[in-house]
């Protein structure tokens, strides 16, 4: 039986990420009380032979459950896999900013907020107790920037693509003028390569488009760094994979994550697709630049 649980700070999108699975075909419950995971898990093994049984699940577990519970999740997942239970945690997570904004534009009310709690002192509690998830999580998603169809997709795309198993692969183009992605496993930096940015014939476009390409692919510099990136991931990945790790997010970034880091992620991801079937890339600069331009 497969179990996913979607935790993190509320806000951060955990209902959306748990509506995405239960179109997925998980049979989904919102805010499980952690003290029930035991009788809900033990309750579908029995029935795994009966019509309609549930054998995919996915949980949210938020900071509304008890703290002992919480501080003592640990154990509490060391022993559900114990029961040869396929446990999955994904743990989405932003900024502070960005999450007293959403509260603010939504005008809910903190679960963690009362007369003597501010709002912001509410989300910096819940992220100390949502920290034995967080530490223990298999996919990390920074929901900073992302709209809800976004979110939606993302989800989708790492999860629905991936056969049980097998390590899902994320390539992300980033600027480092706009910082450093928080849910990377690697990072490396690109910006040692020659710049299209300052041929202003290339400027205003971008590294999935065939000029920029062209001026790339004809850099010595940038076959060797492509070279060298797979080289090292590809002698590295399986032993990630052979440590039961589920999805691993590489991070590729250069000033502004329009140009060079974009051309590497695609090339990273055409090599890797050819023995591999869930290599994604996410590009987190281009729709921005794209939103500015039509403005």
């Amino acid at each position: 039986m497969k179990l996913i649980i979607v935790s993190g700070r509320s806000g951060s999108g955990k209902s959306t990420a748990l509506h995405v699975l239960e179109d997925l075909g998980y049979y989904c419950i919102d805010n499980l009380p952690i003290g029930l995971l035991f009788p809900l898990t033990r309750e579908a093994a029995a029935n795994q032979n009966a019509p309609g049984r549930l054998d995919k699940m996915a949980v949210s577990i938020d900071a509304r459950n008890l703290s002992d519970e919480l501080a003592n999740f640990e154990e509490i997942y060391r022993k559900l896999h114990a029961d040869n239970i396929q446990v999955e945690i994904i743990y989405l997570d932003a900024d502070e900013q960005s999450l007293l904004q959403r509260f603010h534009a939504t005008r809910r009310k903190h679960p963690l907020s009362d007369d003597q709690t501010s709002l912001r002192e509410a989300i910096s509690s819940e992220k100390a107790l949502l920290e034995p998830l967080s530490r223990l999580s298999d996919l990390y998603i920074n929901t900073k920037g992302l709209s809800m169809y976004e979110l939606r997709d993302m989800v989708k795309q790492r999860v629905a693509g991936r056969k049980d198993q097998e390590l899902a692969l994320l390539f992300q183009s980033f600027g480092f003028k706009h910082g450093v992605p928080l849910d990377s496993d690697f990072v490396f930096d690109v910006r040692c390569l020659p710049n299209p940015y300052w041929d202003t014939r290339l400027r205003k476009f971008t590294g999935t488009d065939q000029p920029v390409i062209e001026f790339l692919e004809n850099e010595p510099a940038s076959r060797k760094m492509i070279n060298d990136l797979t080289g090292f991931l590809e002698t590295w990945i399986p032993s990630f994979a052979d440590s039961n790790r589920s999805y691993m997010t590489i991070s590729i970034g250069c000033t502004g994550g329009q140009h060079r880091s974009v051309y590497i992620c695609e090339q990273l991801r055409r090599h890797f697709r050819e023995h591999r079937t869930n290599v994604q890339v996410r590009h987190t600069e281009l729709p921005h630049l794209q939103a500015r331009k039509e403005v």
